[in-house]
């Protein structure tokens, strides 16, 4: 996939393809932001995206704010939703996940603290139109 990169996406069924796709082309150490409204599918896609890696059981860490996933990747999964300021954010280890190389990590409503994202980031901007079909544009920084 070269940057950036828009697909329109009628189906669950093409939203997984997407992610499958993407997931091939992402190297450890690589930090993904997801940014959409509610209902917009960032969960979903990511969990499209790890069962093609063979993990399981993905859910959404917005009461958790970070799930981990291993098998021959590392997964880390954030969601900023319910995070009220940055230092929660620092108390948990932030930047040691951030410096994890080994890893590939994905976080959910990243807008909500951009200053805090590696300047080397992809972003996926999901947006779900009134017809009920994603626009997905990628774009990558640094």
């Amino acid at each position: 996939m070269e940057f950036p990169y828009t697909r329109l996406i009628t189906s669950e069924n093409e939203t997984a393809e997407l992610a499958g796709e993407f997931i091939r082309d992402i190297a450890a150490g690589s930090i993904v932001i997801l940014n959409g409204n509610l209902g917009a599918g960032k969960t979903f896609f990511i969990k499209k995206a790890l069962e093609t890696l063979g993990i399981r059981n993905v859910n959404s860490p917005t009461f958790a704010i970070v799930n981990e996933y291993y098998n021959n990747s590392k997964i880390y999964h954030f969601d900023f939703y319910r995070i009220n300021n940055i230092r929660e954010l620092f108390d948990i280890g932030f930047n040691d996940y951030m410096n994890d190389t080994d890893s590939i990590t994905f976080i959910e409503w990243g807008e909500l603290f951009k200053e805090i994202l590696p300047r080397e980031r992809i972003e996926i901007k999901i947006t779900l139109n009134e017809d009920l079909t994603r626009k997905f544009e990628f774009e990558k920084y640094g």
